[in-house]
């Protein structure tokens, strides 16, 4: 990649070096103050590798920015390159934008700006037509840099709910069964499901086959008839007369984790987990005495899509389902997924003391050329409110 200079800030912006910028990376996030004022940080393990975050695309980047002078790293960012279809069968080739991170000491001189260009560049020349972020709803500096700097505009409203593994001492409801399909029975219903969503990606399958990825499961009443998958003319059908949901589960724990640390007198954040990251230590509700120094994961719900009006008992049996399997696995501690405020589910997510909710903000932003009105579907909407998202952007 050909580098970028800045003379007015004495820096350049260059591809991240596998080979010598790891561990300069890893210190330089860790300095990204988020600022809680109790003396404790939440920060992620990548486990030694900066790219885990972006490894499950075929086309993906990681950014520096180095001074000139003194070859420091101040910044980094992240971007990825993937496909993806609305309802009237646009296809569109999307760019994400992740973990961006300045040094506290070099902000407000143009990394931020200069490295969000950068990766702009580099997807522009990779045929991206469209550029995507997020970011949480109260985080203003972020808000600023994209909508006024970087001209990105509102997509979409989303919610975060989290919740700690210990969900409320109750049995799981011997009127619903929740039943696990496999490979490809799973594409095929997602084929069908998907069609609901104004934006999903057209690789389901390769996120339904990633080690991380633990299954796909049905839940449904008994008393409205057996699960009865059957192959018909290369399409699963299902023949259940009552409501149901179908959700799968990614397993973050495998990858990354998270860790509590007392930090004075600064507090550090070892990112990639993109945008829900420094809202997850105050929605876990734990004795920070109990989880310093001892990396947990979370388990990541998502491909959620509900049939029928009794949806409400089917979802709280999710949860209680995938906290008992979290339960079963070393050091995972919390369950994650994240709704569109269109998305039918998000009446249904259980309303209990322990389930927090966080306000996030999709933005996008057309890089491509063209000016064909009908290609910018994304822009004349505005705001789409019932998205697949991806676990592996999360």
């Amino acid at each position: 990649m050909v580098d970028t200079f800045s003379e007015e800030s004495r820096f350049h912006i260059r591809e991240f070096d596998e080979d010598r910028d790891v561990k300069v990376v890893g210190k330089l996030e860790r300095k990204c103050e988020i600022g809680t004022k109790k003396g404790v940080s939440i920060f992620t393990n990548m486990m030694g590798d900066p790219l885990s975050r972006i490894r499950f695309y075929p086309l993906h980047v990681m950014l520096v920015a180095e001074l000139l002078e003194s070859k420091e790293l101040v910044g980094v960012v992240r971007g990825c390159i993937k496909s993806m279809q609305t309802p009237s069968e646009s296809l569109l080739k999307i760019g994400c934008i992740l973990g961006l991170r300045v040094s506290p000491s070099h902000r407000r001189k143009g990394i931020g700006l200069k490295l969000v260009t950068s990766v702009e560049e580099w997807m522009l020349r990779n045929g991206v037509e469209y550029a995507f972020l997020a970011t949480e709803k109260n985080n203003d500096a972020s808000r600023n840099l994209f909508t006024n700097k970087c001209k990105f505009v509102s997509l979409s409203s989303l919610f975060i709910f989290v919740h700690p593994i210990s969900f409320p001492a109750k049995h799981l409801s011997k009127d619903i069964e929740i039943e696990k399909v496999n490979i490809d029975q799973a594409i095929s219903l997602y084929r069908r499901t998907l069609m609901a969503k104004e934006l999903y990606p057209l690789d389901m399958d390769s996120i339904l086959k990633e080690n991380l990825s633990l299954g796909t499961w049905v839940s449904y009443y008994k008393e409205g008839g057996l699960l009865n998958l059957q192959r018909k003319e290369d399409m699963i059908t299902n023949e259940i007369t009552s409501s149901w949901i179908i959700f799968s589960i990614w397993n973050t724990c495998e990858a990354y984790k998270l860790q509590l640390k007392k930090s004075q007198p600064l507090r550090f954040l070892y990112t990639t987990l993109n945008h829900a990251r420094d809202k997850i230590f105050p929605c876990l509700r734990m004795s920070v005495s109990d989880s310093l120094c001892r990396p947990f994961g979370f388990l990541f719900l998502y491909g959620l899509h509900g049939e029928g009006e009794n949806l409400g008992e089917l979802m709280e049996s999710i949860w209680r389902f995938t906290s008992r399997m979290g339960e079963s696995l070393k050091d995972c501690r919390v369950v994650i997924t994240e709704l569109g405020f269109g998305d039918p589910l998000v009446n249904h997510v259980p309303q209990t003391a322990s389930m927090s909710c966080i306000d996030d903000i999709w933005y996008t932003k057309r890089i491509s050329s063209h000016n064909d009105e009908k290609d910018d579907e994304l822009l004349i909407k505005r705001q789409i409110g019932n998205v697949f998202v991806d676990p592996r952007d999360f």
